[in-house]
């Protein structure tokens, strides 16, 4: 796997041009099939390996339910960036690559890729909205992520909570369930109609906990599952 900036260097050249395009498209399903069918040639089994790294015992000793934040904007998600893998799971559809993400304060940035290192797809939000670019220059614009990726894309891709837990700690928008070993580590998170399971964690450091290295996400009939294979967060 490539380094995190050699990867941004080709990304940003290749998109280039993404960033300046000022139509506003209206969805076409034929394009999504398209996209769909490019990113689903690959096997599902390309996302998910055989891991070493410490993983957790499903052993529940505690269940802890949360209420939602009085204020929810002085608790924002810890900045970070990852590159990993994904496998999606919706109904009969099967796709698998790789992604980056960048998470800051006020903003996202997410780039999905074929197994092949291509660029499929940009997904932006920042505070003018969200945008998704496709690897044919067609822009989408929407409120937010999840319902623009489902339109697009064919899945979700929960944003607004993902942000919190691929750190393996609940939003604190929403009333939420936690499930935990007797480590007082996170085996499950319930929220907003996900179920999160956390399959492997970060070896320990010091001075540095363990954060989730492979999630499996799911919600009615889709099934994702992330693999992080390097993580740059600030703690």
């Amino acid at each position: 796997m490539a380094n995190y900036e050699a990867i941004s260097d080709s990304v940003n050249t290749e998109l280039k041009g993404f960033k300046s395009l000022p139509v506003r498209l209206r969805v076409n399903r034929q394009r999504i099939n398209v996209w769909i069918l490019i990113f689903c040639i690959f096997p599902l089994a390309s996302g998910c390996v055989t891991l070493t790294h410490q993983t957790t015992t499903d052993t529940i000793v505690a269940t802890v339910f949360t209420e939602p934040a009085a204020d929810t904007q002085n608790v924002p998600a810890t900045d970070f960036k990852l590159l990993g893998r994904i496998s999606i799971q919706s109904g009969n559809e099967r796709s698998s690559g790789s992604f980056r993400w960048q998470h800051l304060a006020l903003s996202d940035e997410i780039l999905l890729f074929t197994p092949l290192g291509q660029v499929v797809a940009e997904i932006t939000k920042d505070h003018d909205g969200v945008r998704l670019i496709t690897s044919k220059l067609e822009a989408f614009y929407a409120t937010d992520v999840e319902s623009l990726t489902e339109e697009i894309l064919g899945w979700r891709l929960p944003l607004n909570g993902l942000q919190y837990w691929i750190q393996g700690i609940h939003s604190p928008a929403t009333a939420a369930e936690k499930d935990l070993d007797n480590k007082d580590q996170v085996v499950a998170i319930r929220q907003d109609g996900w179920k999160i399971h956390y399959a492997s964690y970060t070896p320990a450091q010091l001075n540095q906990i363990p954060l989730p290295r492979v999630l499996d996400l799911s919600y009615e009939n889709l099934r994702i599952r992330l693999v992080v294979d390097d993580w740059k967060a600030r703690r």
